[in-house]
Order: C-alpha cells, then structure tokens, then sequence
C-alpha cells in the first residue's frame, strides 16, 4: 500500500485524531466525513480571449449588478482557477458592466 493510500485510509477511519493533531485542539463537534471526489459543473465565462503577443488571457464579464447566486467573487475565483489551470497564463480580468461591489 503506498504512504498516500495508507494516509488517506487513516484519515478516513480516524478523523477525529486527525483534527486535532492538525489543529492542536481536541476536535469535541460532529464529524463527518465528506466525499472527495470534487465534481466541477459547467460554466461559462462572458469572453476569454488569448492575447498571443502578450501571452496573456483577457476574460471579460458583462455585469449590471454585483449580486448573483453563487456570489460574483466566488463565481471570479472559479474562473480564474479553471482558467488558469487549463492555459497557464497571466488573466487579466475587466468587468464591462459598470457594476460595482456593494459599499
């Protein structure tokens, strides 16, 4: 068995021990063990553009409000990540809506 599967495999069966050894406090809440396969839906960005002479991505989001479900940071992060993850490459992120984040 390799030292990745023996770990998760420890980790799994005592978590628990694992919490509080990583944390330095005893773990005293529920615990429950989540699933960790990390299933990605499909998204789709406004505009992706590869700027080939700069070596760049240039994303762009057309916005007219700053609310949205998930939030608009958390939906900015996900596409840098993925993004970034598939090209490697500086992002360079505008928002062509005008919208701003709330004061």
């Amino acid at each position: 068995m390799s030292f990745d599967n023996l770990c998760k495999l420890l980790a799994e069966k005592h978590p628990a021990r694992f919490a509080a050894w990583l944390l330095g406090e005893e773990v005293t809440t529920s615990i429950e063990i989540l699933k960790t396969e990390l299933s990605i839906e499909p998204i789709r960005a406004d505009s992706v553009t590869l700027l080939k002479t700069s070596g760049r991505i240039l994303h762009l989001e057309f916005q007219t409000t700053w609310i949205s479900d998930p939030p608009t940071p958390l939906r900015l992060l996900d596409y840098w990540v993925r993004l970034y993850r598939l090209y490697r490459l500086p992002i360079h992120y505008s928002n062509c809506g005008g919208a701003a984040p709330a004061e």
